[in-house]
């Protein structure tokens, strides 16, 4: 797995700012009012911080903007870098800050001088998470990131904070880097023993093979991984930290997407490695509640296969039965996700009888052209439960956009020669696959699909995240367990 930069909380000392050989950094609010540490570094810089927060232009920085002075007079630090941030931004702006400062920073050792800003334990998250970089499959030898030292009021309570938030680091990391391996490495096979591996954090562990998937009946599903000679397989996460049914969240895992039989167009293939980004997020939230010890039952389930054209391939018009014994006309077999939720859905409410059910996948490109790459995609059976995760993805800065459901849509799915087939037609895409999935959802249950096809992964750099997996959806349903499941 990809190592974070390592982060720790210390007293201001004004003798290791001096020493210092990296990058020090110092956090300070528009109005340019510096903290007694900032201005005993002003005093070590020869005045060259002063000089900057109180030109008129620093009334109009952002927070996170941040002015390097290269080689401070008076100092060894290779660079001081002043922050633009306010004493009592939110999480997300102290996030942002120190997701700004690493990229200014790169890989050097960093002391941050903040001993006045409220979470410190935030900003030292942003830090790691907008420095990673998945370097797994290079040869060259890589610099590991220095660590970075927070100069904070209280060392021991942002450590306490940082609990939670190195945890959840931890987890966006674990996604960034499952969403990033190749098929060639990330086999359904190696997908699984990564899952098993969270055994060693306390979390019950089950794999389902293929035989016990054709036992249950889990015929959509083994449909879609029949071309291919990777064995498909269900894995089922259990943290049991809490009392009562479980929270269920259910992940697409499809490892690696061709389209099947129904071919995609070549340009843009290498990118549906990342077509099992449901499962990823599913396996980097069971990793977070796990390592911040969640006082919640959340169970975790994803469908691993991988959909191939070859001569035992599903083809166009061929009918599968499902889990729950509805009968599927698949007319697309590039509609192949739904077919893999439809039985994982169904076998976690037999199996697990969970109190409130989330499904994430990569599901269609028509949610980034409705969305596109800023916000997921929300549907829900329960308005209540559907408010409860989109507050709790934005307190998390996770953009997400409710999305409707309505009976007009789902008629466009029933079937001519089945009970249901597995497409729509052109219009309204992303709710008709959302329709599909309702249908395998127990009455009374509430439910949300999160369609995450643009915000899984990005071409552009976002805010915590360089060019490519972002470990969208780790954030918000760490904070919607804590804050709906575990309050309880």
């Amino acid at each position: 797995m990809t190592e974070l930069r390592a982060f720790s909380f210390a007293p201001v000392d004004l003798d290791a700012l001096a020493e210092a050989t990296g990058r020090v950094a110092v956090l300070i609010p528009s109005e340019g009012t510096m903290s007694p540490g900032a201005r005993r570094l002003n005093r070590l810089t020869k005045g060259s911080i002063a000089r900057v927060v109180e030109d008129e232009k620093w009334a109009d920085k952002k927070a996170g903007d941040v002015v390097s002075l290269a080689y401070p007079a008076g100092m060894k630090a290779e660079a001081v870098d002043i922050i633009c941030l306010e004493r009592r931004p939110s999480a997300v702006e102290a996030r942002k800050a120190g997701a700004k400062l690493a990229k200014v920073a790169g890989k050097a050792a960093l002391i941050v001088l903040g001993e006045n800003v409220k979470h410190p334990a935030e900003f030292a998250m942003g830090l790691a998470l907008r420095g990673y970089a998945f370097d797994a499959r290079k040869t060259a030898e890589t610099k590991d990131l220095s660590a970075a030292v927070v100069m904070c009021k209280d060392p021991e309570v942002a450590e306490e904070a940082a609990i939670a938030t190195r945890a959840v680091a931890e987890g966006v990391t674990f996604t960034r880097d499952l969403v990033s391996e190749p098929a060639n490495v990330l086999t359904t096979t190696e997908f699984a023993d990564r899952l098993v591996a969270l055994k060693d954090l306390g979390v019950e562990v089950e794999v389902l093979e293929e035989d016990k998937l054709a036992e249950l009946g889990m015929g959509a599903l083994l449909g879609v991984g029949q071309g291919s000679a990777m064995p498909s397989k269900v894995v089922v996460m259990r943290w049991r930290g809490g009392k009562g049914a479980p929270l269920a969240l259910i992940g697409k895992g499809v490892v690696f997407d061709t389209g099947g039989i129904s071919l995609k167009p070549a340009p843009g293939m290498e990118d549906m490695t990342m077509d099992m980004g449901g499962a990823g997020v599913v396996s980097g939230v069971m990793k977070t509640l796990a390592m911040r010890k969640a006082k919640a039952n959340v169970v975790g389930l994803v469908g691993l296969v991988e959909n191939m054209p070859s001569s035992t391939a599903q083809r166009p018009g061929d009918i599968v039965t499902s889990m729950k014994g509805d009968t599927i006309e698949v007319l697309n077999t590039d509609a192949e996700g739904r077919l893999v939720l439809a039985d994982v859905m169904w076998h976690a409410q037999i199996s697990e009888e969970p109190r409130a059910m989330i499904d994430l996948a990569t599901l269609t490109g028509a949610i980034i052209i409705a969305l596109g790459h800023d916000k997921a995609g929300v549907f829900s059976n329960d308005d209540s439960f559907a408010n409860d995760f989109l507050k709790a993805a934005k307190a998390e800065g996770e953009g997400a956009w409710h999305m409707p459901l309505a009976p007009v849509y789902d008629k466009l799915l029933d079937g001519g020669k089945a009970d249901i087939k597995n497409i729509g037609g052109r219009a309204a895409g992303s709710i008709t696959a959302a329709q599909f999935l309702q249908r395998f959802v127990k009455d009374g249950l509430p439910w949300i699909h999160l369609d995450i096809a643009g915000v899984a992964q990005d071409t552009k750099e976002t805010a915590l995240a360089p060019k490519g997996a972002t470990g969208w959806g780790v954030m918000a349903l760490d904070r919607l367990v804590r804050d709906t499941f575990e309050a309880e």
